[in-house]
């Protein structure tokens, strides 16, 4: 049998892409820093104080590499069957499908399914994600509130209905190019936001002595659960790739990916290591709300991280609504399209608020999209769809189905233990106040 990569040789698919609205190199990274880092930067000490800083930052960087190889064979595997099928693009799913329609004829009946699949675990991450962040936003706005408009103290759920009208309105911006800006607009906030962080951190002295190295193993799976909800963003990868310029600098070295990972990798560790240092087991589910309220730069960083969350939101819903927008266009006359557009993203955004409003606990929310949606989305599927794209040439010793079972167990063993502790954390807090 032929193998994948030899059917579609002649086949050049970036000489025939056409995007309306090209983005940079400098965009693109922009666009995948921001993709990944937000709530879950700032989640980062809460991560080390449940692993202890000696397994936080080895962790951390084990965690990084396994995320970003899964991005990079996800692309190198969409580039493949983009010669095989003879298309200048795919997306995530597309690719999910055509590598399972020209893989070994065993498989080939499950195409479809494969498809379903990876849309659903895309809608859900991207839905989970959107809804962390109507929280953090909500949080951050709430204690500024508390603190100097005493007289108005709301629930945060309250916060969250408050900011549903301009989500709705910075979500009607439909290119990823133009959806950069705001990126950059929030990579600035984000790194402010860092600065200041360190700022306070490094402000007194920091006691060591009673700082874990290892954590409770129990407390493990959250920590895992944390750290792939802030490396991965391999949501937008594909909508990343499509839209570049010149998408053949996405993968190599130096490339958009790897400037992306070192960059992510460099500031969860950080502020997760120091955070940890200075807060301890005190550490929040956004260390932004463990800063003095009363201070100036603390109050400068709350809204500095409201803003850059904000900021980053379209980005994440591009997600939700592209695919929504995939399956309603081919039903849809084209003199009604502009009016379901705009109406489709309203709805959308009530709906990703809606769940925010229900489920208001930041850091466990974080910890389920991390464990469940991002596991499959990031670690699983694309262990998967390599192996079947390269089923006959897996390498000496079939090294390439050796690695991608540790990653697919990995990210297993990352679903069942993190779903299972966070499930049991928001059963005790629920619990609690009746005991």
């Amino acid at each position: 049998m032929e193998t994948c990569e030899s059917k579609g040789s002649e086949y050049n698919p970036y000489e025939h892409r056409k995007v309306l609205k090209p983005s940079s190199d400098v965009r693109a990274t922009a666009n995948i820093i921001k993709a990944s880092l937000g709530s879950g930067l700032l989640a980062g000490p809460l991560a080390f104080s449940n692993a202890g800083w000696g397994i936080g930052i080895i962790g951390t960087i084990l965690v990084g590499v396994i995320c970003g190889h899964c991005i990079h064979i996800l692309v190198k595997t969409s580039r493949g069957c983009c010669k095989i099928e003879k298309k200048p693009q795919l997306n995530y799913a597309e690719t999910c499908e055509s590598t399972f329609a020209n893989g070994p004829k065993c498989l080939r009946r499950y195409a479809k399914t494969a498809s379903i699949v990876a849309e659903l675990s895309l809608l859900s991450t991207y839905v989970g994600v959107c809804c962390i962040y109507t929280v953090l936003i909500s949080d951050s706005i709430k204690q500024l509130v508390d603190r100097y408009v005493p007289g108005a103290i709301l629930p945060v759920e309250y916060y969250c209905l408050i900011i549903l009208v301009p989500l709705c309105l910075l979500c009607q911006v439909k290119y990823l190019k133009w959806l950069a800006i705001f990126s950059l607009l929030a990579n600035f906030f984000l790194v402010a936001t860092y600065l200041i962080c360190l700022y306070y951190i490094f402000g007194d002295e920091i006691n060591f002595s009673d700082k874990k190295v290892v954590g409770d193993p129990a407390r493990f799976p959250a920590f895992i659960s944390t750290v792939i909800f802030a490396m991965e963003g391999i949501g937008l990868v594909m909508p990343v790739e499509n839209a570049m310029k010149k998408p053949q600098h996405f993968l190599g070295c130096p490339s958009v990916l790897v400037v992306a990972m070192t960059a992510i990798v460099f500031f969860y560790s950080t502020l997760g290591l120091f955070g940890y240092f200075r807060y301890g087991d005190l550490a929040r589910g956004s260390i932004t709300l463990n800063l003095p309220i009363d201070d100036w730069p603390a109050i400068i960083a709350k809204v500095f991280i409201a803003l850059s969350i904000f900021f980053t939101y379209p980005l994440q819903f591009y997600v939700v609504f592209d695919i929504f927008k995939r399956y309603s266009d081919p039903h849809v006359k084209d003199n009604w399209k502009t009016l379901l557009d705009i109406g489709g993203r309203i709805i959308a955004v009530c709906f990703c608020v809606g769940i925010g409003v229900a489920l208001p606990l930041l850091e466990h929310i974080i910890n389920l999209v991390g464990a469940c949606f991002y596991s499959i989305l990031g670690l699983i599927i694309p262990g998967i769809v390599e192996t079947v794209f390269r089923w006959n040439d897996l390498g000496i010793f079939k090294w390439v189905l050796l690695k991608n079972t540790f990653i697919v167990v990995f990210g297993l063993t990352s679903l069942i233990s993190g779903c299972t502790v966070t499930i049991m954390d928001i059963i005790a807090i629920l619990n609690g106040p009746t005991q």
